[in-house]
């Protein structure tokens, strides 16, 4: 038997109960006062008749509790409900998101294995084999320290925040941008920086993170010779953060699967990547009250625009630089 089912019998059984009490104490005063007022013939024959009419209606009433219970069981546990359908939710989606991270995980594990498993069951492997195995096993090596990392970060921005402070949107895209540099110097990609002031309360390593995952975004689902701009600003709102860059087309369909964990569609052009870039954003944007708009280009490429809350201006505030790197 369901839990509604129990629920409506317990009800039902309280409302019967309650209701054939009553039924059974008018029975007893009307029946006494026809024995005092009739004969004990008239007075048998009408309590006898009353005793039939309340029969009838204690079986109505047995319906009617029935549905009352059934009713008030349904509003009872439909907030029960609803919270263990989120539950549920919840739960299936951390096993999906531990899969995908045991999967993404044991792809340089695998990668480490083989290379040094085949080269060296090779006695005659040289000098240049072993080189190319090292740098092989310390490719994967970065991937998985990478990876690690983006994990705790993601983990770490789904607790509360506790001692925020306020932080420079503009100073943390100048440091994203310098850390981007060699990388886009690389493939060609010129950057540019406007970092007006823009404050926002927060916490330091998690906004940081969250500007550089966007930065290198831009960079690596870029094409080579294009262009990454990054602007920060503020404005009645709050503090706002800009990424906009070259690319291949991305279908507007699409754009709600970015900020999946390890989603990287089928974008060409992709350098190495955790699939966790976008993940993290929307993941620290949610602990910050912030909010996360995209937006595919009709030229190619990826407009993304970070809302976050205002934080009162200090004397200190920087005033807005330009930077370009290519």
């Amino acid at each position: 038997m369901g839990v509604r089912a129990r629920l409506t019998l317990v009800y039902g059984a309280v409302f019967l109960a309650g209701t054939a009490l009553v039924l059974v104490t008018s029975w007893v005063l009307v029946s006494g006062h026809l024995h005092r007022t009739l004969t004990d013939v008239a007075a048998d024959d009408a309590t006898r008749s009353l005793a039939g009419s309340y029969g009838l209606v204690l079986a109505g009433l047995a319906l009617v509790s029935a549905a009352f219970g059934w009713l008030v069981a349904g509003r009872v546990l439909r907030p029960l409900q609803a919270t263990l359908e989120r539950q549920t939710a919840l739960v299936a989606a951390q096993q999906q998101f531990i899969a995908n991270a045991s999967h993404e995980l044991r792809s340089p594990l695998t990668v480490i294995r083989t290379e040094a498993d085949v080269t060296l069951a090779d006695p005659r492997a040289s000098e240049a084999d072993l080189r190319r195995m090292g740098r092989i096993v310390l490719e994967a090596t970065e991937r998985t320290d990478a990876l690690l990392d983006a994990l705790l970060v993601l983990a770490s921005s789904r607790r509360e925040l506790r001692g925020a402070g306020t932080v420079d949107l503009a100073r943390a895209a100048r440091r994203a941008v310098a850390h981007a540099g060699p990388e886009a110097a690389e493939a060609r990609i010129d950057v540019e920086l406007e970092a007006g002031p823009a404050l926002a309360p927060g916490d330091d390593a998690l906004l940081e993170r969250l500007v550089v995952n966007l930065v290198e975004n831009a960079v690596r689902h870029n094409r080579p010779g294009g262009r990454v701009a990054v602007r920060t600003t503020s404005g009645p709102e709050g503090a706002v953060l800009g990424v906009v860059n070259d690319g291949p087309r991305i279908d507007p369909a699409d754009l709600g699967r970015l900020t999946e964990p390890f989603e990287r569609l089928d974008r060409t052009g992709v350098r190495s990547g955790t699939g966790l870039g976008l993940s993290v954003v929307a993941a620290v944007l949610e602990a910050h009250g912030g909010r996360l708009q995209l937006e595919a280009r009709p030229e190619g490429g990826l407009d993304v625009v970070v809302r976050l809350p205002a934080a009162s201006v200090g004397t200190g505030a920087p005033a807005p630089d330009s930077v370009a790197s290519r």
